[in-house]
């Protein structure tokens, strides 16, 4: 789960008053009610949800897509060539070092991993590892980079093991790369690495918790692929809950279509990929006799398919979702539903599926009416309380702002300085009396994040 994340130098956020990152957290205030909201272990209390407000471009979706920067960095590296992307309010920013640092709960430990990098230059400055533990403030080292040195260090514990002659040879190999993260190398083609060095797995796990539960949505681009539905068992669950957000929908059924039909709604780049990476499953098909089948879902602008062979034919049996309302016998594809419930569809997933993900959504609420956020947010936080599963949106949606669905310490603000540069602060620094309506004195600016209009058509003296 994730406990925190910081940020300094990046997009509208540059640094606190003090010099320090700007932080987002998830550790749970000292608000008493809504205890189902929380995770406790005894040891820390974290939020499960938490709603991001902010006026158009005060720096809402530039939390997000720092999180998301840093993700990619550590899959897939830098982006070719430099990127502009500091904080442009100072100029001395172009060359001064960004800052990226998320804290993570991993079983019953917690982590804390981050690098420091010139965006400019693409040049990173220093990485480390941190074991964080409650008595000790500064943590306990795993590994750290001093890039610009030419120097690291291990942990203790690693020095001592057998191992540590193949860490110092990976280190080694990058100790005066500035373009390489070592977290980043130590999950390529290391397999029999930690197949045989299960002390040194934690550079695995945690590499791994970024990549598959920090699930980062975008508004352009589809939350889910649907992948839900194609299993049976939750069939009668997957209605359930569409019919309750009042779409119409009663059932769905997979539909049989031609492969042609697949190819001719995708995008001629993606067709020329799907082309090749189907000739690749088939070829594993042909070769590895444990695999039986293999399948995948497609999203198209206005239609999802599912594409299955099987090691017997060989050929791809493609189909369609498609979905029924009060009149079984006719059925509708996905472009003809309207975008609230495409957008319910999308965001199905979260409320299925079982992985203890947590999830990043930018715009929650678009293209959907204010009563079905509302009420979408309230089935989150109902099914939340027996999983272990997070959700931050940011919003627009005010409504939330009620002390019956929410606890104070779930609400955050961005607000834009007149500088430029970005603030993120939670509601809890505010200490609002439970009887107030938080929506109402937002939308009156009193805890910041709410657009400031000048006169659009002024007004001409006569």
């Amino acid at each position: 789960m994730l406990i925190r994340f910081n940020v300094k130098n990046f997009l509208s956020f540059s640094e606190r008053d003090n010099g320090k990152s700007q932080e987002f957290s998830m550790i749970a205030g000292k608000v008493r009610s809504k205890k189902e909201h929380v995770y406790d272990n005894e040891k820390i209390k974290l939020l499960k949800f938490a709603a991001i407000y902010g006026a158009n471009a005060s720096g809402k979706s530039n939390l997000v897509k720092a999180i998301d920067f840093m993700r990619d960095v550590v899959l897939s590296g830098f982006p070719k060539g430099h990127t502009d992307k500091y904080c442009k309010t100072n100029q001395d920013n172009i060359e001064k070092e960004s800052y990226f640092e998320i804290e993570i709960m991993l079983g019953e430990k917690y982590y804390a991993y981050g690098f420091e990098v010139v965006l400019n230059r693409s040049k990173i400055i220093s990485e480390w590892l941190v074991e964080l533990t409650p008595n000790n403030i500064e943590g306990k080292l795993i590994f750290s980079r001093d890039i610009e040195n030419g120097k690291y260090f291990f942990s203790k514990e690693f020095e001592s093991k057998p191992f540590i002659k193949n860490l110092r040879v990976y280190a080694d190999d990058v100790k005066n790369d500035n373009n390489v993260l070592f977290l980043n190398l130590m999950n390529h083609n290391k397999k029999d690495f930690y197949n045989e060095n299960k002390d040194a797995v934690i550079l695995k796990n945690v590499y791994l918790w970024i990549r598959d539960s920090l699930d980062i949505n975008f508004p352009d681009a589809p939350i889910s692929d649907y992948s839900y539905m194609s299993n049976t068992e939750n069939i009668e669950e997957v209605c359930r809950i569409i019919s309750a957000f009042g779409t119409g929908i009663t059932n769905f059924e997979l539909v049989d279509v031609p492969f042609e039909k697949v190819i001719n709604s995708l995008p001629k780049a993606y067709t020329d990929k799907l082309i090749t990476n189907l000739e690749d499953e088939r070829v594993k098909l042909k070769n590895d006799k444990n695999l039986k089948k293999i399948g995948r879902f497609i999203r198209s602008d206005s239609d999802f398919f599912t594409i299955e062979m099987d090691r017997d034919s060989l050929i791809p049996l493609c189909q369609t979702i498609q979905f029924t309302h009060e009149n079984k016998d006719i059925l509708f594809s996905l472009g003809e539903e309207s975008d609230g419930t495409i957008r319910i569809l999308d965001l199905l997933e979260i409320l299925i599926s079982e992985s203890e993900k947590t999830y990043v959504i930018d715009e929650l609420d678009r293209c959907l009416h204010p009563s079905l956020t509302y009420k979408f947010i309230e089935t989150f936080l109902q099914l939340a309380s027996e999983r272990n599963i997070q959700l931050i949106v940011t919003t627009h949606e005010s409504r939330l702002m009620d002390f019956d669905l929410l606890r104070r310490d779930e609400i955050w603000f961005v607000d834009k300085k007149n500088s430029g540069e970005s603030d993120i602060y939670s509601l809890e620094e505010y200490n609002a009396r439970f009887d107030k309506k938080i929506d109402k004195a937002y939308l009156e600016g009193r805890y910041g994040g709410v657009p400031i209009f000048s006169t659009v058509f002024p007004i001409k003296e006569e």
